[in-house]
């Protein structure tokens, strides 16, 4: 009986868990092919009242974007750190128990086999946890970036006279003149250029949360004879 060949797969299956999570917050290495230019559009006038906003571009370009991002990795690569760690002990766990299966007895070599597996579905729940907190920790941070843009976004919207506010990925092509991305990316710049946060723990706020009481029964009614 071999196990090894379990173990190593089953800590695969973890790097591809956590790496999903790095993929997903990393530049890539290589950049993509620059995309041929685009032919030179004549704009007619701008309409009047008519605006139009990114507000993935504001929060993307602005300094505090820009900062969630780095902090982001940073804290991604804390994460990825802290699995491999353990997935490296584990496979090397299984390395040594597979060069000693020739000297074990059955009965230590499935004892120590089942020991191993159970770290290794531990480390894959661990991955999944780490994987949703990263998720939530993101979505937090640009939580935080929206609550302070949208004062600054009613701002720009009445210092430029809107009447219509347009989103940018709703819309093909705009003329420049509309867009009113780069004041709300100056306004926040202005506003706010980074806070700081951590990663969610999300096993500790689970922890933390009262388990819910049963409601007390309520006695029968007697009746006095």
């Amino acid at each position: 009986m071999t196990f090894k060949p379990l173990a190593v797969a089953a800590c695969a299956a973890v790097a591809l868990s956590s790496g999903s999570v790095a993929f997903a917050q990393q530049r890539p290495a290589t950049p993509p092919a620059a995309a041929p230019a685009a032919a030179a559009v004549t704009h007619g006038p701008a309409v009047g009242g008519v605006c139009v906003l990114s507000v993935e571009g504001a929060v993307g370009g602005s300094t505090v974007g820009k900062y969630i991002d780095t902090r982001m990795q940073q804290i991604v690569g804390q994460v990825n750190a802290e699995l491999n760690g353990e997935r490296t002990a584990i496979e090397n766990e299984g390395k040594t128990l597979d060069t000693q299966k020739a000297t074990l007895d059955r009965t230590t070599l499935e004892q120590r086999a089942s020991a191993l597996q159970v770290r290794v579905n531990a480390l894959q729940r661990k991955a999944q946890l780490r994987d949703r907190e990263v998720q939530a920790t993101e979505q937090k941070a640009i939580s935080r970036v929206g609550n302070e843009m949208e004062p600054v976004i009613r701002q720009v919207y009445q210092q430029r006279g809107c009447s219509l506010l347009v989103n940018r990925q709703a819309v093909v092509i705009a003329n420049p003149a509309m867009d009113i991305t780069p004041a709300v990316v100056a306004g926040l710049n202005a506003k706010i250029t980074q806070f700081a946060f951590d990663r969610e723990r999300l096993d500790q706020a689970a922890a933390a949360a009262p388990a819910a009481r049963p409601a007390a029964a309520t006695p029968p009614a007697t009746t006095r004879r």
